[in-house]
């Protein structure tokens, strides 16, 4: 393979490489504003329960409710805003993956031709050596 193809094959690499970081990165922040989302929806439930018996509780959880909706959503909108952040990250990955298999193949097809010449001057050198042992041969 040539200099130039093992360049941009590496460069590639390194550039898929960083872009499934990118991608983990994000997919863990996701999934650690799910798991919040779901520890919220836990505490109201176990709030909610407490409060079942309890008069004055039930005062209390007005409130209550009205904050734990809006840390709710202010988690689902943040998951949102992640998972449109991981789809064009994928989106990137996928293009970097194409374009390394571009670079791979380019590199191939110019492996393969090289190996071709190489076969087609060793044919012609030997039909040349062929036809001179048969000139000096043949006098």
């Amino acid at each position: 393979m040539t200099k130039w193809a093992d360049s941009l094959i590496r460069i590639s690499n390194h550039e898929v490489e960083t872009l499934q970081k990118r991608l983990a990165d994000i997919v863990e922040r996701r999934q650690t504003a799910e798991m919040k989302v779901a520890a919220l929806d836990a505490e109201s439930e176990a709030e909610a329960m407490q409060a079942q018996g309890d008069v004055e509780a039930g005062w209390y959880m007005i409130g209550f409710r009205q904050g734990s909706k809006i840390r709710r959503d202010q988690a689902l909108l943040e998951i949102d805003q992640i998972l449109i952040e991981e789809a064009g990250a994928r989106d990137a990955l996928s293009l970097a993956f194409e374009n390394l298999k571009k670079y791979e193949h380019v590199a191939e097809a110019a492996k393969v031709a090289k190996a071709k010449l190489a076969g087609k001057l060793e044919i012609a050198a030997l039909d040349e050596l062929g036809l001179r042992r048969a000139a000096v041969g043949g006098r």
